[in-house]
């Protein structure tokens, strides 16, 4: 692999491209201001404004969400996975129909696997500008956003509408909806009661790992952190681990799954078929099945980061204990 070719299977944090139009929720006070990325395949964004950073997926696709403190994301829902961790700040993630049913705090490094089919919002409540790092199970990413009614109600008393195409109009910008294409419908009360509302003691311990406990895990050997046999059971078409200095060699091995390496801690020299770069913590790195790798960290102290392949398994509901 040619360093060209390596430099266009990486995202640098420092080269992502926001959306703030990316849903429906973003003209809505309190929302206003979130950013939304498209790191691996076109996500689940609303916008035609969205840059896609790889278009090309792996079976899964790969966002992130920046906020500034007391900015949050709207209560909506996926039909497949959506794994979250804590790159940067603090956050507060809550569900259920009113995102009254339960809340978790995270902190940086900690990763969440969102049950599919509740509603789930979250905010950001530290005192800096935060950032969330996203898996999406899918290469459609499940199709969708379906939102609570109130989040298409609140949207359209500041100019935004969904079309049932899925796609946004803007209406201070004088768009419309195209003639024959009505709005997205609300959920009705029938359709809303197919929504669980789980509370915290039900989802915290089989879908919440923190960061310091994986670090511990991962003194030896890398943590398994989401798949069948792993921490955070689940088959959403991928799996994920957790890596650290003393989990991985610096021998060479190659794999037939598409591997996407995201450090959360210190800087990592990668090198693939002969071709060496540093990865720092944000950064994204797509290694194509095959490619011959290796990994480890290039500075002394605390490093860590968050490996996710793609399985058979196809992607869907979660699956819990």
């Amino acid at each position: 692999m040619t360093p060209q070719e390596l430099d266009a299977r990486i995202v640098r944090y420092g080269d992502l491209v926001p959306c703030k139009t990316a849903f429906i929720d973003a003209h809505t006070p309190g929302s206003d201001q979130k950013e939304n990325f498209t790191i691996i395949g076109g996500g689940v964004s609303e916008s035609p404004d969205q840059h896609v950073h790889i278009k090309d997926t792996p079976g899964f696709n790969i966002g992130a969400a920046g906020q500034p403190p007391k900015c949050r994301n709207s209560l909506h829902s996926h039909r497949t996975a959506e794994v979250f961790f804590v790159l940067k700040g603090r956050w507060r993630f809550f569900w259920g129909r009113w995102g009254t049913a339960g809340e978790v705090v995270l902190e940086e490094g900690d990763i969440f696997n969102i049950p599919t089919g509740i509603f789930r919002g979250f905010e950001n409540i530290g005192t800096d500008y935060g950032m969330i790092m996203a898996i999406l199970g899918g290469d459609d990413a499940g199709g969708g956003v379906i939102w609570a009614p109130q989040v298409i109600e609140d949207a359209r008393d500041h100019g935004l509408v969904l079309a049932e195409t899925g796609k946004l109009y803007d209406t201070r910008k004088g768009q419309s909806l195209p003639e024959g294409v009505s709005p997205m419908p609300l959920l009705t009360e029938e359709e809303l009661t197919a929504f669980p509302e789980p509370s915290a003691a039900e989802v915290v311990p089989d879908f919440v790992a923190r960061y310091w406990d994986l670090m511990a895990v991962a003194a030896d050997a890398p943590a398994r952190v989401i798949g069948p046999d792993a921490l955070l059971t689940d088959r959403p078409g991928f799996e994920v681990d957790f890596i650290t200095r003393g989990s991985i060699g610096e021998d060479a091995y190659a794999t037939d799954r598409h591997e996407v390496l995201m450090p959360v801690r210190g800087y990592w020299r990668l090198d693939v078929d002969g071709t060496r770069t540093v990865l720092n913590p944000g950064d994204t790195c797509a290694v194509p099945p095959g490619a011959a790798r290796s990994l480890a960290p290039a500075m002394t102290g605390e490093a860590s980061l968050y490996r996710v392949r793609n399985t058979d398994d196809p992607a869907g509901p979660t699956r819990a204990h």
